[in-house]
């Protein structure tokens, strides 16, 4: 019986099908005897973005000019040591002038100009699951101020410091990046802020705090005082440390608070009731969208909390409650309102003090006006006859002092005059006792006798 065509191809194909699984499974039991007998491969060189899983070690090639290093270490380790392909060593202390470091409790970031091509590696407490991120142009960028921006507001912006164009994040980095932010003025007449110069009003940060939402998520949020003069500025935000130093400036214009507030003082104040001025600027708020929230504090631990949502008129007030203890107040609020662009925003309102007083003492009558000035009449006459009394006591006592004084001079003065006296009489007496001796008189010399002369001769 002949055979048809198309047996004859199902059967080609069974058999070639049957070949092919034979030898394939013959290949492998070979490959694997293979394997087994080979000799262990050294570990390659791999990206440096997976230089983790090969004991720090990645490879430079030759077409990189300068590239930035960020290495994340164990927390508080020390700064991990770079061996170069030639086998020498940077430290963190010790390195070339084209090379700069930047080190941190938990990281470092390494600049290096022009590097050596070839297989590099990293000494140190390298975090296990991190990943070694190999940056050759650094930049950052910031989110600008929205326009109009007003003073007082509180704001949310964001920064963050890129890689090749991709955001850098590793822990540790807020430690190891240092963020400025400035207003500078731009000296236009006029504006509030002509002399003000250079102010710096705030940082960014990354470490889940304030207004930044996650920690090391290389988001970093700012902290920026807008409570600065109302003018033209430019906005300047500095990322620095040793290895770098970025900065972005952008103009904007920050415009004066939309709302003002004022307490209105009662004539009577011990009376009337204390009200607070609300003006808003509906040419740049929506009226209907305003709503103010205060705080009113004073004497003996007072905090009452007061709140207005929405208003109708640009001009409108708050009845303060009831003021009981008299004493020095305080009335602190914010303001959440939207813009007539929409955009929703979030004021500081400065703080008013005021003062509520005891009212003053009535005057007095007739009557009692005639008994304080027998009260004071009677007073001095009082006083008048005290000082004659104090005055009298005091001659009488100096007298007798004066003259006490005097007897005791007249007595030393007449022992004195006694003791002279019997000193004169003594020394007269010894004088009377001791016989003087007379010199001869002419009656008793003889004239007759020679000389001695004469006798000699």
């Amino acid at each position: 019986m002949p055979i048809s065509r198309n047996t004859l191809l199902t059967v080609y194909l069974l058999t070639t099908t049957s070949l092919l699984s034979v030898t394939a499974v013959f290949a492998a039991g070979t490959g694997t005897t293979q394997k087994s007998v080979q000799p262990p491969k050294a570990a390659p060189i791999v990206a440096v973005d997976t230089a983790s899983e090969l004991k720090n070690r990645f490879r430079i090639d030759h077409m990189v000019d300068n590239m930035t290093l960020f290495v994340e270490r164990d927390y508080d380790s020390g700064p991990v040591i770079v061996v170069l392909p030639d086998g020498s060593k940077m430290y963190s202390d010790r390195h070339p002038k084209t090379v700069k470091w930047a080190s941190g409790i938990t990281g470092d970031i390494i600049y290096i100009e022009s590097p050596m091509p070839g297989p590099w590696q990293l000494i140190g407490k390298v975090v296990p699951t991190s990943t070694i991120k190999k940056v050759s142009k650094l930049e950052i960028e910031v989110q600008p101020l929205p326009q109009p921006i007003f003073q007082g507001e509180q704001i949310k912006l964001v920064a963050q410091l890129m890689g090749d164009a991709q955001r850098v994040r590793m822990p540790g980095l807020d430690y190891l990046v240092e963020w400025n932010a400035h207003f500078v003025s731009r000296h236009k007449p006029g504006d509030e802020n002509f002399a003000a110069g250079d102010i710096i009003v705030g940082s960014y940060k990354d470490n889940g705090e304030d207004y930044d939402e996650k920690p090391d998520d290389g988001l970093f949020t700012s902290d920026i005082n807008i409570k600065q003069p109302w003018g033209d500025y430019h906005f300047v935000v500095q990322a620095r440390n040793n290895v770098f130093d970025r900065q972005v400036s952008s103009p904007f214009r920050l415009s004066p608070r939309p709302i003002n507030i004022e307490v209105v003082t009662p004539e009577n104040s011990s009376m009337a009731e204390w009200k607070v001025m609300l003006h808003v600027d509906n040419s740049a708020l929506q009226l209907a969208e305003t709503h103010f929230s205060f705080e009113l504090t004073g004497p003996a631990g007072m905090q009452v909390p007061l709140v207005v949502n929405g208003v109708t008129q640009p001009d409108s007030e708050l009845i303060l409650p009831t003021l009981i203890e008299f004493g020095r107040y305080k009335l602190k609020g914010s303001v959440a309102t939207t813009t007539i662009t929409g955009r929703e925003i979030l004021l500081d309102l400065p703080e008013l003090f005021f003062s509520f007083n005891p009212p003053p003492a009535p005057l007095p009558t007739a009557k009692e006006l005639a008994e304080v000035a027998a009260i004071a009449a009677q007073k001095a006459a009082d006083e008048e006859v005290l000082a004659k009394k104090d005055a009298i006591f005091w001659i009488i006592t100096i007298n007798i002092i004066l003259l006490v004084l005097g007897i005791l001079g007249l007595i030393v003065w007449r022992k004195r005059q006694s003791l002279t006296q019997a000193l004169a009489a003594a020394e007269l007496r010894v004088q009377q006792q001791k016989p003087a001796k007379q010199a001869p008189s002419l009656d008793d010399i003889d004239l007759t006798l020679p000389d001695e002369a004469d006798n000699n001769r």
